[in-house]
Formats: structure tokens, C-alpha cells, sequence
């Protein structure tokens, strides 16, 4: 009997995926990241929490203010990050659908919390617990879809996660400028709340959902993993196609090791330490490309900087994000054709750019055409973001890692995604303080002499690959500086099936699935 999701197989089943489950993960992913840095300046959030006032404070009491607003914004990422992280430990043995499901919950619990809050601990405690409850959503969720993709198309539906994000970034931003026009306790305590919204819608839809067939095999649920890759392929269960795909990923299995969190600091024949590096710095980069600086204080640059009103600053911002929302189904049309590496070198070329003309304009808040300069080079920074690095580093992360240390390998990646996040969020404040426009050189230096280089010498393209075929890659690799150029090798006798996928030729490739199997 052909397993079936509500009537749904194949396409209509892979589109479920990410329209129900995806979409809303990604939607409350941007719609945290930028919530409370649209709160700052309201009167009732700073008459609430006088701790974290920077607009009614100057000098010594201004810049106290500013290190302590830094970390309450950034405590949020710090949850984020323990939440990844435990996904090392429960990240297999709940499987992806229980551990979206759990995180679910605790960022519920997290947002009534804050949404509720009267006094400065409780509102501390709900952001580290909803950062708790969603960083191991983040960990998981692209990991599942990853999963669940085939080759050809996986770029794509991955990369629509960047426009999720960029969504729940635009609904922040416009429901804070709304909010913003009222009085008292409502003008944040609803955009608290309503991520709420998000996480339940989450927490019900993922059970109606096939589990990542990768993952069953790999706990030994083949026969469970026959019906869920029979429904995504829409073929019959018998198919000679499932039969070869299930053969691929347990010989996946079997060369690379069952894994475990140790087995990713050490490389062996798989390269795992490598493949971790390269896993957890794509997301380093993510947020060292100064994204956050935008992207949590867009408002309070468009006030302090440029001078703007705070009505005319939140307007701004929310047609940033809005512009950024329209913007990203580029990097999601071009992925599988221009490849992951040239996207990320175009983003980071890009970024560096604007974040240099930035610097230099904003160090003329008097001259009318430096600030419309200026707002015009934080639009571009959106556009060369979410087309190169936001949907993009998880893609890849969950790309490079073998599906035997998958989980921890995802697990630390994330936790890099929220360690250089809260790093960014908490010294920006600051930033601003002590060193003014110059503080967004750093960001231009960081993209052009240290995320642009390491891309081109270190990250292999894995465009149109299967995730088993990406294995080899590494496999045949002896050093750091190898993959780059095995990738490119083997791609060169690759051969591309009718729906885009990359099947790798030449040497052990050219042997069938039984063969390597028998092979002692």
C-alpha cells in the first residue's frame, strides 16, 4: 500500500513540506531575530525597563545603558545557542520531527514570558528560553528538509528558507511600526506574543509529515524509510529506484562509520573535522558579514546615525526587510545554476562594499546626499545577503556534512550560526558608541580579506550533488586545501540527469551500488 500524506506524493508532497512546516520554522526564525530591536525606543518598553534606556541617557549612563541593551537583545541568541547545541545529544534520538516539535513548545513557553513580563529578570529569562526552544528548531529544521529534497532541486527549496526569514523580518518590522502609534503596555507586548503564533502552528502541522527517510535508515527503520522515500519520489514501494536509493545512503553509512560527536574533531577517511570547519564557519560568516548590525539595529542607525525621526526610522526599516523579502528568491532561482560557491564570493564581495560606502557615509549625518547614499547601500547589503549567505549557509552546512555525524556536525554549525549572532548583537552598542561610523569598516575588512578568501581556497561546490555523492568529494580528499580542487575533478566527468541531478562518474562512482557493497 503507497503511503500518502493528505492525497499528497511527490512534488505536491516535497511543496507541502516547505509551505507547511518550513515556511512557519523560518517565518518565527526572522520574526525573533528582529523583534525587540524595533521595542528600544518605545516609551512605554523603556519606561518599563529604565536599565536598557539609550534614548533618554548621554555620556557614562548612555554608554552603561548601551553594554546592557546589547545583552538583553543578544541573551535571545545565547538560548539560541545552548538550544542548537543540544541537539548533539537529542538531535537523533528524537529524530527531526520530535526535536522541532520540542523546541515548539519551549519557545512558546518562552514567548508568554516576555510577553508578560513586569519586571527586567523575567523578560531576561523569556528571551534566553525562546532563543532556547528555537535554536534547536534552527538546528533541525534544515537538516530535515535537506534531507527530503532530491539532488536537482534541493538548492532551491532550501534556499526558499531565506524568503521565509526575510517574511517573519518584514512582519516584525510592520507590526512594530503599527504597534508603535499606540500607548501603554500593547505597543510590545503584542509583537512578543504573537511569535506564539508561529511556534504553535509548528508544533501541529510537523506530526501530518514523513520523518527524514535518512534518518529512519539510519536508526534502522528501513522498511518505514522504503514508504516515506516511495511518497516523495511517487513511485511504488518495490521500485527499483527506492531499492537504489536505500542502498546508496546504508553504503554512505558503512563507509563513513555510524559517527558521534567525538568522531567530528577527528578527520579519518570521511575528513569529518574538515567538513565540521567548513559547516560551522559558512555560519560564522553568515553573521560576521555584519548582517546583525543591520538587522537588529536597522532603527537605531536610521536615527542615530542619519538623524531620522523615529516614525520615518521604523518606515525605513520595514521596507528594508520588505525589499530583502523580495529579493530573495533570486539566490533560490540562480543556486542550481550558478553554483554555491559564486553566490557566496558574489555576497561577500558584495557586502563588503556596501558596508565600506556605508562607513563613509554616515560619517556625514549633515549632508543630505551622504544619508540617502547611505540608506541606498543598506538596501544593496540586503540584496547581496539574502541572495548569497542567508538561505545559503544552512543549505551548505547541511550539504557538506555526512549523513553518520549529520546531526552533530548541523548541531555545531548552528551553534556558530548563534554564537557569532550574539557576539555581533551584544558588542554592537557599544560599537556604535565608542567608535561611531568606523565601526562598520570592521564588517567591510571581515568580507573582503577573511569570508571572501576562505570561500575560494576551502568551500567545494556541491551544486546538483547527491548527498552521498558529496562524500566523495572528501573521501578522495587528503588535505584542507583539496576539496576545492577534487570537487571540480569530479565534476568535470559528472553526468546530469533529466531533473538536475549530479551523478559522479569515473573511479569508484563508475562501479554499481552492489559492486561496492560486495567489494571486501
Amino acid at each position: 500500500m503507497m503511503q500518502q500524506y493528505f492525497g499528497l506524493r511527490g512534488k505536491s508532497l516535497n511543496a507541502a513540506l516547505v509551505w507547511a512546516v518550513i515556511m512557519p520554522s523560518y517565518l518565527l526564525f526572522g520574526y525573533n531575530n528582529g523583534v525587540a530591536g524595533g521595542l528600544l525606543d518605545l516609551p512605554a518598553w523603556v519606561a518599563l525597563f529604565p536599565q536598557i534606556d539609550t534614548v533618554n541617557t548621554t555620556g557614562a549612563q548612555k554608554a552603561h545603558n548601551s553594554h546592557i541593551q546589547g545583552t538583553v537583545v543578544a541573551v535571545y541568541t545565547l538560548g539560541a545557542l545552548f538550544g542548537a547545541l543540544s541537539c548533539t545529544v537529542i538531535g537523533d534520538r528524537l529524530g527531526r520531527r520530535r526535536t522541532i516539535m520540542l523546541g515548539s513548545v519551549v519557545t512558546c513557553i518562552g514567548s508568554i514570558l516576555q510577553c508578560s513580563a513586569f519586571s527586567f529578570a523575567q523578560l531576561v529569562v523569556g528571551r534566553f528560553i525562546t532563543g532556547l526552544g528555537f535554536g534547536a528548531i534552527s538546528a533541525t529544521a534544515p537538516n530535515w528538509q535537506t534531507e527530503c529534497s532530491r539532488a536537482g532541486h534541493r538548492g532551491f527549496v532550501v534556499m526558499l528558507e531565506g524568503l521565509f526569514l526575510s517574511g517573519g523580518l518584514v512582519t516584525q518590522a510592520w507590526v512594530n511600526f503599527g504597534f508603535s502609534h499606540t500607548t501603554g503596555g500593547v505597543s510590545w507586548r503584542f509583537s512578543l506574543a504573537l511569535s506564539c503564533l508561529f511556534a504553535v502552528i509548528v508544533f501541529f502541522s510537523v506530526p501530518c509529515w514523513p520523518e527524514s527517510p535518512r534518518w529512519l535508515i539510519k536508526v534502522g527503520r528501513v522498511e518505514e524509510a522504503r514508504h516515506v522515500l516511495a511518497a516523495l519520489d511517487d513511485v511504488d514501494i518495490n521500485s527499483p529506484v527506492i531499492a537504489q536509493e536505500i542502498r546508496e545512503i546504508e553504503l554512505s553509512l558503512e563507509e563513513m562509520g555510524k559517527g558521534s560527536f567525538g568522531d567530528i574533531f577527528r578527520n579519518g577517511p570521511g575528513r569529518f573535522a574538515n567538513r565540521a570547519f567548513i559547516a560551522a564557519v559558512t555560519q560564522c560568516f553568515q553573521q560576521m558579514s555584519g548582517i546583525n548590525v543591520l538587522g537588529y539595529y536597522q532603527t537605531t542607525i536610521f536615527r542615530t546615525f542619519l538623524g531620522l525621526d523615529s516614525s520615518t526610522a521604523r518606515i525605513l526599516s520595514a521596507t528594508v526587510f520588505t525589499w530583502q523579502t523580495l529579493c530573495a528568491p533570486i539566490g533560490a532561482f540562480t543556486v542550481e545554476r550558478i553554483g554555491r560557491r559564486k553566490l557566496m564570493i558574489f555576497g561577500a564581495a558584495g557586502m563588503g562594499m556596501c558596508m565600506a560606502l556605508i562607513a563613509g557615509c554616515v560619517s556625514h549625518p549633515t549632508n543630505h546626499i551622504a544619508v540617502h547614499a547611505a540608506i541606498a547601500f543598506v538596501y544593496l547589503f540586503s540584496l547581496f545577503f539574502v541572495t548569497g549567505y542567508l538561505g545559503l549557509a544552512f543549505l551548505y552546512s547541511s550539504e557538506i556534512a555526512p549523513l553518520s555525524v549529520r546531526t552533530p556536525i548541523t548541531a555545531l554549525s548552528t551553534t556558530s550560526t548563534w554564537l557569532f549572532n550574539f557576539t555581533v548583537v551584544e558588542a554592537t552598542p557599544t560599537g556604535f558608541n565608542s567608535l561611531g561610523y568606523k565601526y562598520f569598516i570592521i564588517y567591510a575588512v571581515i568580507n573582503w580579506f577573511l569570508i571572501l578568501p576562505t570561500v575560494y581556497f576551502f568551500f567545494p561546490e556541491t551544486q546538483g550533488m547527491h548527498l552521498e555523492s558529496v562524500d566523495r568529494i572528501f573521501l578522495e580528499s587528503k588535505s584542507i586545501f583539496d576539496p576545492v580542487r577534487v570537487a571540480k575533478r569530479l565534476r568535470a566527468t559528472a553526468v546530469v540527469g533529466e531533473d538536475g541531478d549530479i551523478q559522479i562518474v569515473g573511479g569508484e562512482k563508475e562501479k554499481s551500488v552492489d559492486e561496492r557493497t560486495e567489494s571486501p
